[in-house]
């Protein structure tokens, strides 16, 4: 018996990838059910259309791949999404795959491969090259600051003292500084300096 065609739902915040992506797979013989260019529209075509895989990049706002990732799985625990980026260690990524993507494809992939994964990921497989693997576990075990320790950072980006971190979340300056030291170890950083470009290459912060 013929295979079933695969329903696709793409997600992107760029109409010319949606499109690009829409013909590729097309030409494959999967069928691209919808397409969104926003999280609240993606939703509301995934309630609808209930496609076997959802493609969606990462970087959207003002809901991001891996909040939508989280969102669809809220409304099927069962639902298969790949993750579209153009870089491989951004923290989105990461991210994504701990809200429970099935896969991630750099958006210069070749259409063999992405249609290879896309086969994969409607089959019930995870894709993620082992590489990426050892990075997640990684960053699962000590990369997670708690909301505090997001909280203190963001201050500190924004050059705020010690003291002023205290005065500005209502904690003491020994709290602070407790909190600092948590984050230099968590983020394996010599100093704060080295902490924020660690934290803004990982995307835990974001260039205004």
């Amino acid at each position: 018996m013929p295979q079933a065609t695969i329903r696709v739902l793409l997600v992107d915040d760029h109409a010319i990838v949606r499109e690009g992506l829409a013909a590729v797979l097309s030409g494959h013989g999967m069928d691209v059910v919808g397409q969104a260019g926003d999280g609240q529209t993606a939703l509301t075509l995934f309630q609808e259309l209930t496609p076997d895989v959802s493609i969606v990049d990462v970087r959207m706002s003002p809901m991001d791949g891996a909040e939508l990732t989280q969102a669809l799985r809220r409304i099927d625990a069962e639902a298969k999404v790949i993750l579209l980026t153009t870089y491989d260690t951004d923290e989105e990524v990461f991210r994504g795959l701990r809200a429970g993507a099935s896969s991630y494809v750099l958006k210069d992939v070749g259409s063999d491969e992405l249609v290879s994964t896309i086969k994969a990921v409607s089959a019930g497989n995870r894709v993620i090259s082992a590489e990426i693997a050892a990075k997640l576990a990684d960053h699962v075990a000590s990369d997670v600051l708690t909301p505090r320790q997001a909280e203190v950072l963001k201050c500190l980006a924004e050059g705020k003292s010690n003291l002023e971190v205290a005065e500005t979340l209502c904690i003491s300056e020994g709290t602070v500084k407790a909190h600092v030291k948590a984050i230099l170890g968590k983020l394996d950083a010599r100093d704060r300096t080295q902490a924020l470009m660690i934290a803004f290459k990982r995307g835990l912060l974001r260039t205004q």
